[in-house]
């Protein structure tokens, strides 16, 4: 069996690391470590998941695991990785930002007495940063640090290069209010490792550099790199195309989906990220994919491995059965809750529910209304061509109709016009 070292090192989760001795002891002693994580939003994504499973690896080896919510920070903003300033959120957006987070972290960690030395630990920098006074915070933290060494920091100076937008102190001092938090948590809780992005280097050291100081003590950095899509961008709340972590935002079904759909380029290092799976099940999934990428078994067993750990077994058995039946007659055998599920997002439409009494509705009548064709003559087209499908079973006659007996769930009737062209009726 891999030890932790070995597993980070074929995951491919080690970036870069402020000692060559760190890797030693993550193997023999039992280290208190932690992670920040940003409260911008009122959920962790995809770009989040990555932190969350270094520090569940960490807690299956034997270590304690320690998550800070930047509460304090979260006022402020890290400049790394952007190019310009954020917006500041305020008090109440922060703290229900950080309720709708702490839920996540206990999906992934044990925070149980159970756990004994290694149990997790959730903390706030806003219960030491909130009340500390400026002049202190200058005097015991900021003469420690130069404004030459600031300046060298990769988020810093791509900042300064840009005359057009600049850094303002506010987010100048991010990096010291970093380092301040390691540096509480080495006085407090022993801590002695901090993980996160490649684009948190330059603030993880600075604590690093802190401990030094101010105790003459070792402490260690260690980064992974950014979660990046096929075309090199990373995932992020603000940077568009975030896929959430919190069923509310990014519904089971979307997430397991995404996940399905992760081109062959990448679906490799995010089996790696984001799975718990054994070395030689990764290797021969690497294989399948180069040998019959058509055949998708990596992007499928991502899915579901992904989507357990985030969602829970019994979701991503309904996702899956749900994926299953979207194109096939077997549609008719999903519930109201699990059908809007697997076509949230797909254009849908609401009739009356008594639409369907009698003789029903005119199929070719429905295809135009749905926006599915754009006349009569294009929707009898369609049908005469076997294009036209209700709940996945394909409508040969141009004098079908819909009637109650086409209800799915009892209020539900899937066209498709073609097969990749979804809509869906709602009769309320």
């Amino acid at each position: 069996m891999a030890t932790l070292s070995e597993d980070l090192t074929f995951r491919g989760l080690v970036h870069q690391c402020s000692d060559d001795k760190l890797l030693a002891l993550l193997d023999t002693e039992h280290l208190s470590a932690y992670i920040g994580f940003d409260p911008s939003a009122d959920s962790l994504h995809v770009g989040s998941l990555l932190a969350l499973c270094n520090l569940r690896r960490l807690q299956l080896a034997g270590h304690r695991p320690i998550a800070l919510i930047g509460g304090a920070t979260g006022f402020i903003g890290d400049p790394g990785g952007r190019s310009e300033e954020r917006n500041l959120l305020s008090p109440e957006q922060i703290a229900a930002n950080i309720a709708g987070i702490r839920p996540q972290l206990e999906r992934f960690l044990d925070f149980s007495d159970a756990a004994g030395a290694s149990r997790a630990l959730v903390v706030n920098n806003a219960d030491w940063l909130g009340a500390v006074r400026l002049v202190d915070f200058l005097r015991d933290i900021g003469k420690h640090m130069t404004v030459n060494q600031m300046v060298a920091r990769e988020s810093v100076r791509a900042r300064l290069e840009r005359p057009d937008q600049g850094i303002s102190f506010t987010e100048f001092s991010y990096m010291l209010l970093q380092g301040a938090d390691f540096l509480h948590l080495f006085e407090t809780e022993a801590c002695r490792l901090q993980l996160g992005g490649s684009d948190q280097w330059g603030n993880i050291v600075t604590g690093v550099e802190l401990i030094r100081r101010i105790h003459g003590e070792t402490a260690y950095a260690l980064t992974s790199p950014l979660v990046l899509k096929a075309d090199g961008t990373k995932f992020g709340k603000s940077v568009g195309g975030a896929v959430w972590l919190d069923a509310r935002r990014t519904s089971p079904f979307a997430f397991y989906q995404f996940l399905w759909r992760s081109e062959d380029a990448v679906v490799g290092a995010y089996l790696r990220y984001f799975t718990f799976l054994e070395h030689e099940e990764i290797l021969e999934l690497d294989a399948a994919t180069a040998e019959a990428p058509e055949r998708r078994r990596a992007q499928r067993r991502l899915a579901h491995e992904v989507t357990t750990l985030v969602h829970g077994a019994d979701e991503t058995a309904r996702v899956e059965r749900a994926a299953q039946s979207l194109y096939t007659e077997d549609v008719a055998g999903l519930d109201a809750a699990t059908l809007e599920m697997a076509l949230d997002g797909a254009p849908a439409s609401d009739l009356p529910a008594g639409a369907l009494g009698g003789e029903g509705i005119e199929l070719v009548e429905v295809l135009v209304t749905s926006g599915l064709c754009a006349s009569k003559s294009q929707a009898r087209s369609a049908i005469e061509q076997g294009g036209a499908y209700v709940n996945n079973r394909r409508v040969s006659s141009i004098a079908a109709r819909l009637t109650g007996a086409d209800l799915l769930d009892g209020g539900y009737v899937l066209l498709r016009r073609g097969r990749r062209e979804p809509h869906l009726l709602r009769f309320r």
